[in-house]
C-alpha cells in the first residue's frame, strides 16, 4: 500500500507499507519491517523497525529497531537505539532541562555535545 500525503491521528498507529508525506500523531507510531515514510515524522513515540527518510520528532521516547534506517534528524526526550540499527543525522535529546546534542560519525560512533 502506499499512502500519498500528510497523515494525521489522535490514537496509536502502525505502519506496514509506504507513506510519501508527513505523519503526525499524537500518541504512539510504530513503523513495521516493511514500513517507510518518505517525510517527517511527529509522534509522543515511536518504534521504528523500518525505513524513515526525514526528520523524527518525539516528545516522549523513540526506539530505533534492529535494522532499521533513520537518514535524517531526530529530536527526542529519551532515545533507545538497538546495535544494528542505522541512524545517519544529528540527535537532539531534551529529556531533561539541559538539552544534549549527538553526531553519528562514518563509523558508527556517537559524539556528545552539551
Amino acid at each position: 500500500m502506499k499512502i500519498l500525503g500528510d497523515i494525521e491521528a489522535e490514537h496509536d498507529m502502525r505502519i506496514d507499507g509506504h507513506v510519501v508525506g508527513n505523519v503526525f500523531c499524537k500518541a504512539k507510531v510504530v513503523l513495521g519491517k516493511t514500513g517507510s515514510i518518505d517525510g517527517d515524522l511527529h509522534a509522543l513515540n515511536a518504534d521504528i523497525t523500518g525505513t524513515v527518510n526525514g526528520n523524527i520528532s518525539t516528545e516522549g521516547i523513540l526506539c530505533l529497531k534492529a535494522n532499521c534506517t533513520v537518514n535524517g534528524n531526530i529530536t527526542v526526550g529519551k532515545l533507545s537505539i538497538e546495535p544494528t540499527a542505522n541512524f545517519n543525522g544529528k540527535c537532539s535529546m531534551s529529556g531533561n532541562q539541559t538539552s544534549k546534542t549527538s553526531y553519528v560519525t562514518e563509523n558508527n560512533m556517537v559524539v556528545l555535545n552539551n
